[in-house]
């Protein structure tokens, strides 16, 4: 930076705040760092008694803050995201929708390894609402070298490091498994506990059925289910390795392709998930998932409800971040579970 007089600061970048004053009026900021000098500016200026300023020269291959923002802010990408102007050298995106939002690490942090450049955003694989923060964007100094956002554009690749996916699956079929609660000895609590989450994504519940026990009246009920069209057939209970929990072999009987029946989450662990040929998804529910404030079925649903398919891969990954501390009261999801 450099002092000059005010009369000669037209086209160069403030270094500090300059604080206005006027006597039961004003005091504030009139002009903020980052700003860029103005002719109309300088009488404003003068009357503030700064005959002189500090500024930072604009020389060739530097680009000033602002527009170094949205050049990073570009990087993220738009789709289903809303950006906000500039301000004081940074860009915040939020939601534009209701949906899963994802990061792309890897990348994300390659840009983020560059000095001089940052891209904050909240946790990947999380669930959103419109109008959600998502991430801000900006450079650490008033002005920075243009070689240094190439850089970053480099790193960046092709393709946003950033994407809002809409929720697409709209319908759901609830099979609650147990002779038990077939024959009314015991009230289904369960049932209710997956319609409230599911509604959470705008999915509506088409059926709810009572199979009882064995893998044929499983198979049979998920066969009943497929026939009213569901997104999702979502089975409660039953998922244990007790001789008589049935869901898994009636899951399999009924033609799924399984991806996983297990996974590494507490609570959760005995989660499955497959998929049939049209896409359908079929989820076997642990019974943690209808006491527990927050289970794998709540790290899962927003993929599912997204229509991300889901792999092997994506559970493994889920074990760091997978073992919920059990907070009195549950602050789900602003907490560390799934993340």
């Amino acid at each position: 930076m450099k002092l000059i007089r005010t009369e000669e600061a037209v086209g160069h970048v403030l270094c500090h705040d300059m604080t206005q004053i006027i006597k039961d009026e004003y005091k504030d900021a009139r002009f903020r760092k980052g700003h860029v000098v103005r002719p109309e500016d300088i009488p404003v200026l003068l009357s503030m008694g700064k005959e002189h300023l500090y500024v930072w020269e604009m020389n060739p291959g530097m680009v000033h803050e602002n527009d170094a923002a949205e050049r990073l802010a570009a990087l993220c990408g738009r789709d289903n995201m809303a950006w906000s102007g500039v301000k004081e050298g940074k860009i915040e995106l939020t939601a534009a929708c209701d949906g899963l939002f994802r990061v792309d690490s890897r990348r994300l942090m390659a840009v983020n390894s560059l000095e001089d450049i940052m891209v904050a955003t909240r946790h990947g694989n999380t669930a959103v609402r419109k109008g959600d923060k998502l991430a801000g964007t900006r450079v650490i100094p008033l002005i920075i070298e243009e070689e240094k956002l190439k850089a970053a554009e480099q790193a960046a690749g092709d393709k946003p490091l950033l994407e809002l996916l809409p929720y697409i699956k709209k319908t759901a079929a609830i099979i609650a498994t147990g002779s038990e609660v077939k024959k009314g000895l015991i009230q289904d609590t369960f049932t209710p506990v997956v319609k409230d989450k599911l509604a959470t994504y705008g999915i509506e519940t088409l059926s709810i059925t009572y199979s009882g026990d064995g893998v044929e009246n499983v198979a049979n009920a998920i066969a009943e289910a497929r026939r009213t069209g569901a997104d999702i057939i979502l089975c409660t209970g039953g998922m244990s390795v007790d001789p008589d929990d049935n869901t898994p072999g009636g899951i399999k009987q009924s033609g799924a392709r399984i991806v996983t029946y297990g996974a590494p989450v507490l609570p959760g662990a005995m989660f499955l998930l497959g998929y049939y040929e049209d896409g359908t998804v079929v989820m076997g529910l642990p019974g943690c998932v209808m006491y527990a404030g927050a289970t794998i079925f709540d790290l899962a649903l927003p993929c599912i409800a997204a229509g991300v398919k889901m792999t092997r891969a994506d559970f493994a990954a889920m074990g760091e971040g997978g073992l919920c501390l059990g907070c009195k009261p549950c602050h789900w999801p602003v907490c560390p579970f799934g993340k």
